[in-house]
């Protein structure tokens, strides 16, 4: 017997494409059910429907013809691999949805038939599509974004006080509190969350017919139509159809809503990556001061490890300090004076690895100036981080929008 094992099909695997094996971030998120092929079909067949409903609400087209149409508008009825081959003749695949929906809806009522894509284009059902699936899965991004605002909120309130060391250009600079780091990072997934929502409140529907006049619309109106009335009651029954906003002008040309759309994005993806860059350097096996989770999402799992924090803080003796002490000196020997001489005692400390406390105690400049008990009080990291704690308090005490 033979051991060779036989390879599936490729109508097998054509029914998974793309199940996410090269790209697992995604892979079984909701997000990418609410953005997969499947999905768009549906959000273009959802668009064909809400317009013939509108339409008939203006009186242009048979309700009859709109109940047909919306109960034939389902995926399921319909073969998406068929429709994906079909778009390379016609590089878009709305001609040859409208097509196949026209067929379904024969096979109830052959008069219904006639009404489907009445006087509309090909973008105005592929725009509305898109932004019915924007707006799908942004209020699914939304939601997990909310998710991990509450998970940062939580590790800034448990961390008000934990003492860590700042760090600029990756290098130690002054003294910081990790609850002020997370709720920073909150204040980021907030701003994220309500740009989207604000994104998702203002997607239009797109109308404008094939060169964005609506030519087509006002011609099955009738020749009696008025139209300024079918401008504004075909436009608003539409978005009142979809969910969707009606736009001033037909935006095919006008890419505002994608632009908008893609910013808001942007930001979010800029916060959370920024996240997860700080925790890249908090990870290193050399700093140590956070664990990512094994297999939980990253805010929800994040293990804080403040004595690694402490560690750390004290690995310049104190130098990440020395902004204080500075402050202190200007106004006993002077502002100049207290620089320089703290710039030498930080060269001294890094060249024989003594505190900064010690060197100061032993300088004669100092001497009746600066004591080293004082010194040391001064160069403790954990006296000097501020208004780390109030401004981690009034970061927790703004609501999620």
């Amino acid at each position: 017997m033979s051991s060779v094992h036989t390879s599936p099909s490729a109508q097998t695997l054509s029914a998974h494409l793309d199940a996410g094996l090269l790209s697992p971030v995604r892979a079984g998120t909701p997000a990418e059910a609410a953005v997969g092929d499947g999905a768009w079909l549906q959000a273009m067949l959802d668009a064909e429907a809400a317009l013939a409903r509108a339409q008939a609400r203006c009186g242009t087209l048979p309700a009859r013809a709109a109940a047909d149409i919306t109960a034939a508008a389902r995926a399921d009825l319909l073969d998406l691999r068929e429709l994906a081959l079909a778009a390379r003749e016609t590089a878009n695949p709305v001609v040859g949805l409208v097509k196949a929906l026209t067929a379904v809806v024969a096979e109830r009522s052959p008069h219904s038939a006639e009404y489907v894509h009445r006087g509309s284009t090909s973008q105005d059902v592929f725009d509305t599509a898109a932004m019915l699936v924007a707006r799908r899965t942004l209020h699914l991004i939304n939601a997990d974004l909310r998710t991990v605002a509450g998970a940062l909120a939580h590790l800034a309130a448990a961390h008000r006080d934990t003492v860590m060391a700042g760090r600029t250009l990756a290098l130690h600079a002054v003294p910081t509190t990790f609850g002020l780091k997370a709720a920073g990072w909150r204040a980021l997934v907030l701003d994220a969350v309500e740009r989207l929502e604000r994104a998702a409140d203002g997607l239009p529907v797109a109308l404008g017919g094939a060169a964005g006049t609506l030519a087509g619309y006002l011609q099955y109106a009738g020749q009696d139509a008025d139209p300024a009335t079918v401008l504004h009651e075909l436009g608003t029954a539409f978005a009142d159809e979809t969910g969707l906003r009606a736009p001033v002008l037909p935006w095919h040309a006008l890419r505002t809503p994608v632009a908008d759309l893609a910013a808001a994005l942007a930001h979010t993806t800029g916060a959370l990556g920024k996240i997860a860059a700080d925790v890249l350097v908090l990870a290193r096996t050399e700093i140590g001061e956070v664990a990512e989770p094994a297999a939980a999402g990253l805010a929800q799992g994040l293990t804080v490890h403040p004595e690694r924090m402490r560690a750390n803080l004290q690995a310049t003796g104190g130098q990440l300090v020395s902004e204080r002490v500075s402050a202190v000196l200007a106004p006993r020997i002077g502002k100049t004076a207290a620089r320089e001489l703290l710039t030498r005692a930080s060269l001294l400390a890094s060249r024989t690895g003594l505190p900064l406390a010690d060197v100061l105690g032993q300088l004669p400049q100092l001497a009746g100036v600066l004591s080293r008990e004082e010194a040391a009080v001064l160069l403790d990291p954990a006296g000097y981080t501020g208004l780390a704690g109030p401004l981690t308090d009034r970061a927790l005490a703004t609501p999620p929008p």
